[in-house]
């Protein structure tokens, strides 16, 4: 007999087990047309590309069957006028793979990691979600780094230090300086009133 595969999509808002009653329901119809359903699997309720009927997910059901074309025809004329049936698609395949689909492969692979585990892009087991900062121990004193302006003094070397305080002492020069040559005009100026006062008396 030909074989085939089927998968159905159903609405999201019914229950598991309605599920596995359309699966017994449409299991029941192929083996009362001279078929068999050697393998089913239930996929769980997953994300669609693109909307459905205003759905965003729906429960995903996988038959391998082992049927003639007759009964495969009556199923899909009953998926076509169940209302909980979204969308089906079945194929001819050449042979039947008694191993899980790979969907429950990966399905069953992200079951046997613990709740809350992942692996990091380098292939290392971690705790927490990814987003979540493992816990690093506390940096010791020789790891910290000196005080900031320690560190900027050490990069220093001290001529830079010496000529930092070059243009204070030069603007310091200068005031006194200017303070001198100010007392020097006042003198000079005294000495000048007081030799004409003294040539006006004379």
């Amino acid at each position: 007999m030909p074989l085939y595969e089927s998968t159905l999509i159903a609405r999201p808002d019914i229950s598991g087990q309605q599920v596995e009653g359309l699966s017994e329901q449409f299991q029941a119809i192929v083996r009362d047309n001279g078929g068999a359903v050697p393998k089913t699997e239930y996929w769980g309720l997953r994300s669609l590309t693109y909307r459905i009927k205003k759905n965003r997910k729906g429960h995903y059901l996988h038959m391998q069957i082992d049927a003639p074309a007759e009964a495969i025809a009556e199923m899909e004329r009953n998926m076509r006028i169940n209302e909980d049936v979204m969308r089906y698609l079945t194929i001819k395949v050449d042979a039947l793979d008694p191993e899980p689909s790979v969907v429950m492969q990966s399905k069953g692979s992200r079951d046997t990691r613990g709740r809350g585990e992942y692996r990091s892009r380098d292939g290392e087991h971690g705790g927490g979600r990814p987003g979540e900062r493992q816990d690093k121990p506390a940096p010791t004193d020789a790891d910290k780094p000196a005080d900031k302006a320690a560190e900027k003094s050490a990069d220093k070397p001290a001529d830079a230090t010496a000529d930092s305080n070059a243009p204070a002492e030069a603007s310091a020069s200068a005031s006194d300086d200017a303070a001198d040559t100010k007392t020097a005009a006042e003198a000079e100026i005294k000495t000048e009133i007081k030799t004409e006062a003294e040539a006006a008396s004379d």
